[in-house]
């Protein structure tokens, strides 16, 4: 899915959207990665939401954003109570949506300068 094709401001943005991949900027990525305005880190380990806990969530919660963003499938889903609770005792707000759904929201907060933070998961490709 092809989000658009301007980039409007000085801050990463989503490109476009499939299955195994996502292009961010003029780069396409095939694996899970953390997205905040000027931060991209490349290779986070996770692969599905059960794969989140303490350590994977660390990197989304060091950068002190308001809101992280959980994108991953096509299905809505949630963490694990005890990976919420990480969030809700930082005080940082915890969406999870589709993929799609996530990306779309990340640039829309990134365009309004909000502190936000997506953890974009991507499935490896069967094959």
């Amino acid at each position: 899915m092809q989000l658009t094709e301007h980039r409007p401001g000085r801050y990463h943005f989503i490109r476009r959207v499939g299955e195994h991949e996502l292009t961010i900027d003029e780069t396409t990525h095939r694996s899970s990665l953390i997205l905040g305005a000027r931060l991209l880190i490349e290779d986070w380990p996770v692969r599905a939401l059960r794969d989140l806990d303490e350590n994977t969530v660390a990197p989304l919660l060091e950068h002190a954003p308001e809101l992280v963003i959980i994108g991953h499938g096509a299905r809505p889903g949630f963490p694990a109570p005890e990976v919420q609770r990480l969030f809700l005792q930082r005080g940082v707000g915890l969406e999870t949506m589709t993929l799609a759904a996530a990306c779309r929201t990340f640039n829309i907060l990134m365009s309004e300068n909000r502190r936000a933070i997506a953890g974009l998961i991507l499935p490896p490709a069967e094959g």
